[in-house]
């Protein structure tokens, strides 16, 4: 691409779509934002006088239809994320989509295939991927420091649970929260995972048991070339969001530890304490949220592969369904079990 900056519209602002666009109008050189879409007309109206942008619209096949438009930041409800993608992409319009792309694997090969059949550009919002801490486990695995992986242990913790309201259309826990831990192990360990076994109940909400959702869940995961991981979640820790990883191999073990707002300690005659970590996803991750767009961005005007593919949105969903399977059967579930594309 000739362009040395991208003109980007953004389609929904709900909480990850003020994120996006903020960032997008002040925060990555490489982009205007020339256009913000939401059913909600007020909520459009308002952010697009927040952000300076002229184009405030209800409906987002008016941002396809704007020549001057090169790509958008899909950020509205899951549910309407597939039909999106088509629609952009058959517009030539280069696509970042949120995760996931959809619930249904039908869907997201549909959504897929015409992506891949117009050669425009995707790239889905993993944002962990480009965290400065998980880069440097990455490395370390790539590099051969610690070996050959031989265990891996995700934690992932809210701060909070979400409304059972909520719960009702997210897709629950596995597909709306472990998704992206999902993500992470195969990030992480270069490898793709062939089965699952998780075990979960309701601990924190009883209110979200009863919209068939979990608020506490526990997995082992099995990779392809032998290696063990472990991803347990919480809706509710109550010391903020807490997010780790280690990783063991034949060589040694490599770790990350939570986000604080300062790196301050004090020291007394009672104890030893600093602050706690920060307290949910917006604050840990400002930054992976900016460089990810980056990304987006550099991938279309390079004319280079985005980072995160259509591919890498579809595997954690294929994982997602083999969880709530081995939750409901209670059993081990393989992956090939719930993948269409396997059968």
């Amino acid at each position: 691409m000739s362009k040395t900056r991208l003109n980007v519209g953004v389609i929904g602002t709900g909480m990850i779509g003020k994120v996006h666009a903020e960032n997008i109008a002040f925060r990555v050189p490489e982009v205007n934002l020339r256009s913000i879409a939401d059913v909600n007309q007020q909520a459009v109206l308002d952010l697009a006088e927040q952000l300076h942008v002229s184009k405030a619209l209800t409906d987002y096949h008016e941002i396809l239809a704007d020549p001057s438009i090169d790509a958008v930041a899909i950020c509205s409800s899951t549910d309407t994320h597939a039909q999106i993608i088509c629609d952009a992409a058959r517009a030539g319009k280069h696509i970042f989509c949120e995760k996931p792309i959809s619930y249904d694997l039908q869907k997201i090969d549909a959504a897929l295939a015409i992506v891949n059949g117009t050669g425009v550009k995707l790239q889905i919002g993993f944002n962990r991927r480009f965290d400065p801490n998980f880069t440097r486990v990455r490395k370390a695995i790539v590099d051969g420091v610690i070996g050959e992986p031989h265990l891996i242990h995700i934690i992932s913790r809210d701060p909070e649970p979400p409304t059972p309201e909520y719960c009702k259309t997210s897709g629950g826990i596995f597909m709306d929260m472990t998704i992206h831990d999902f993500d992470m192990a195969r990030y992480l360990v270069g490898k793709e995972v062939v089965e699952i076994y998780a075990g979960g109940g309701v601990r924190i909400d009883p209110e979200i048991g009863k919209v068939g959702d979990l608020d506490t869940v526990l997995m082992m995961l099995k990779f392809e070339d032998g290696t063990l991981g472990t991803i347990d979640n919480s809706e509710k820790a109550t010391y903020g969001y807490d997010q780790r990883v280690e990783v063991f191999g034949s060589k040694g073990a490599i770790h990350i530890n939570n986000n604080y707002p300062n790196a301050a300690i004090i020291s007394d005659g009672t104890s030893i304490r600093h602050d706690l970590p920060l307290y949910f996803f917006i604050e840990r991750y400002a930054n992976s949220y900016i460089a990810e767009v980056r990304a987006f961005a550099q991938a279309v005007l390079l004319e280079k592969p985005t980072l995160v593919s259509g591919l890498d949105g579809r595997v954690p969903v294929v994982m997602g369904l083999a969880a709530r399977k081995s939750i409901d059967e209670n059993r081990p579930v393989k992956l090939s079990e719930v993948d269409i594309a396997r059968r």
